[in-house]
């Protein structure tokens, strides 16, 4: 089965489309070997490919030949990625309360040294 049809059949991308681009640019690999969208999938084989969030690792436990509902992808495959990193993982800035006003000069300091622009 072509690697792009099992990734879009496993709901990992919304439409063939995306995951044709995802293999066209190289991101997606197949047992560590960068693969073309045209690149057959077996059972066992571990895909790995980088999400807008994190790295993902799966390994292949059934071939899906068209896109199945959600509880019967989730079977296709063991997913061996990390947890998805929380808000304040990925730097999230603190908000302001709404109607707070303009920042003060301690605030403005307080933000560019979050942000890393201090001195």
């Amino acid at each position: 089965m072509r690697v792009d049809v099992w990734l879009w059949a496993a709901r990992f991308f919304k439409s063939r489309s995306l995951a044709t681009a995802a293999c066209r640019a190289g991101h997606v690999r197949v047992n560590d070997v960068v693969v073309k969208a045209s690149s057959q999938v077996n059972i066992g084989d571990k895909v790995t490919w980088r999400d807008a969030l994190r790295p993902r690792e799966v390994q292949v436990v059934a071939l899906l030949a068209k896109r199945v509902g959600a509880p019967e992808a989730v079977t296709a495959y063991t997913d061996f990625s990390p947890a998805i990193p929380t808000a304040a993982e990925r730097g999230a800035l603190p908000q302001r309360d709404r109607g707070a006003g303009r920042p003060e000069k301690r605030d403005r300091r307080d933000l560019d040294e979050l942000r890393g622009y201090h001195k």
